[in-house]
């Protein structure tokens, strides 16, 4: 079994805005895994556990370089928040993002390998990067990058330095940012509910299945009968339903007029969408958590040994 610490409980407590306890209590079932305790919360207490993504822990930015039906959005990561206001690792991003638009390199190490000078650093970008951390004091990469040339007109929105979308359309470039920057705000993981990634809904279903059975405990235990099987099914699956309309772009209500949906605004705007790249800064990245009674509680038994 493994030891549930204080600052895994914060940790979950954070992401879900579930009771301390109950966090606990999720991890205590789930032997400490992370991810697997957050599940358990959602089927006990809904969505409302299902915040991990807005608290993202890693910093960096997110840049974008777009130049008519050529772009890229690139993400670059650093140790702390102070580090992504400095001019220089800015200037760093934006030049990352200009040379994956003009030279489409096949990966991380073919991107650090094209010339590049800055601050007195080169002549590649990544002498470039490894010059700043020396000067900055603090680690930072590139963590991952698209590029653009599929022929189709481009939109950029960037929110802030956190947050980057580049879609790909034909038609109005006004309906195609106002896109964009839905995207930012939605955070849709597709175009249409078919695209939604088979593993996603199969979660999804877990999830709806957990919740159906978690209710059905509470009935038995009220001493209430439980629930035909083909209604409970049908609610699952009517939970699965409503899971795709949301994460779908097409399906979300517009941002701009919710009485229409993205789907129905592009199209009144006589515009196609073919696809959209969403970067959110740490997404999928565990940043360490420090247990600093741990760390003291450490340090005053080895001060006690020495002595």
């Amino acid at each position: 079994m493994a030891a549930i610490t204080a600052s895994m409980v914060a940790e979950l407590r954070g992401k879900t805005d579930a009771p301390m306890m109950e966090c606990k209590k999720a991890l205590t079932e789930a032997d400490g895994d992370m991810a697997k305790a957050e599940e358990l919360l959602r089927v006990k207490l809904g969505t409302k556990a299902g915040k991990a993504a807005s608290r993202v822990t890693a910093e960096g930015v997110v840049a974008s370089s777009i130049n008519g039906s050529t772009g890229a959005l690139i993400e670059v990561n650093c140790e702390t928040d102070f580090v992504t206001k400095n001019d220089s690792f800015l200037a760093l991003a934006k030049a990352a993002a200009d040379l994956v638009a003009k030279h489409k390199p096949a990966d991380v190490a073919a991107l650090g390998a094209l010339p590049y000078s800055q601050d007195g650093f080169g002549p590649t970008l990544e002498d470039v990067r490894k010059g700043l951390i020396g000067k900055i004091g603090e680690n930072m990469s590139f963590r991952r990058f698209k590029h653009f040339s599929s022929g189709a007109k481009l939109a950029a929105y960037l929110h802030g330095t956190r947050i980057g979308v580049v879609v790909e359309f034909d038609g109005d470039e006004t309906a195609a940012k106002d896109v964009a920057m839905h995207v930012a705000a939605m955070k849709p993981v597709a175009l249409t509910s078919a695209d939604v990634p088979a593993e996603l809904i199969e979660k999804e279903r877990a999830v709806a299945a957990g919740k159906a059975e978690e209710d059905r405990k509470t009935a038995e235990a009220a001493g209430k009968p439980a629930q035909p099987a083909n209604i409970v099914a049908k609610r699952i699956e009517g939970g699965v339903q409503k899971f795709l309309k949301e994460v779908s772009l097409f399906n979300q209500p517009f941002v701009k007029n919710d009485k229409q949906t993205v789907e129905q605004m592009l199209k009144a705007a006589g515009t196609t969408l073919k696809g959209f790249t969403l970067y959110v800064v740490g997404e999928g990245i565990e940043k360490k958590v420090d247990d600093f009674a741990a760390e003291v509680a450490a340090q005053v038994a080895a001060a006690k040994q020495a002595g």
